[in-house]
């Protein structure tokens, strides 16, 4: 199979539901910018209800705060597309859900910005996991329509969770 940075969405999807399953974890979600479309991707796969708790769609600061339990003072500071609120929503996701893993994705997807001086395509992912009590974020600037910018933010949420399980000590391993 190819590296997971080459898959089509569709893919990486599957990818991932296999990888959890094999693994026996489970996956909640916290989707801000992409709306849903990540999870849509997983629902798509065969098998995911063994693996896929669900998901939390906080597409407005107050979403994120009632939903995820993000006090509104840290989105304020920081900004609803930053560090610190794609680590609280990905550890909302996970307290709430009781998931193994949890992860995050918020950003601006356009077509124009938020009045922050954030441009356009830029995405926080967070992925918290229950396993190893981590959670980190990583920041990404994607470019092209705002469908591009929402695809490419849902693939590299996959891959970081990816990733992020090749590091887990899973059953003794």
């Amino acid at each position: 199979m190819p590296e997971p940075r080459n898959l089509p969405l569709s893919r990486l999807a599957e990818k991932l539901v296999k990888t959890l399953i094999k693994n026996k974890l489970t996956l909640a979600a916290a989707e801000s910018c992409t709306g849903g479309l990540a999870s849509e991707y997983l629902t798509r796969v065969p098998g995911a209800s063994a693996v896929f708790w669900g998901s939390f769609i906080t597409y407005t600061p107050d979403a994120k705060t009632k939903m995820l339990g993000i006090p509104g003072r840290k989105i304020e500071k920081y900004g609803a597309v930053s560090e610190p609120v794609a680590l609280a929503m990905a550890l909302g996701a996970l307290k709430r859900s009781g998931a193994s893993i949890a992860f995050s994705v918020t950003g601006l997807a356009g077509p124009g910005n938020d009045g922050s001086g954030t441009p356009v395509g830029t995405v926080w992912i967070g992925v918290a996991d229950y396993v190893s009590q981590s959670c980190e974020a990583k920041s990404f600037l994607f470019h092209g329509s705002r469908g591009g910018i929402r695809e490419a933010a849902a693939a590299a949420a996959f891959r970081e969770i990816l990733k992020m399980i090749k590091t887990l000590k899973i059953n003794g391993a």
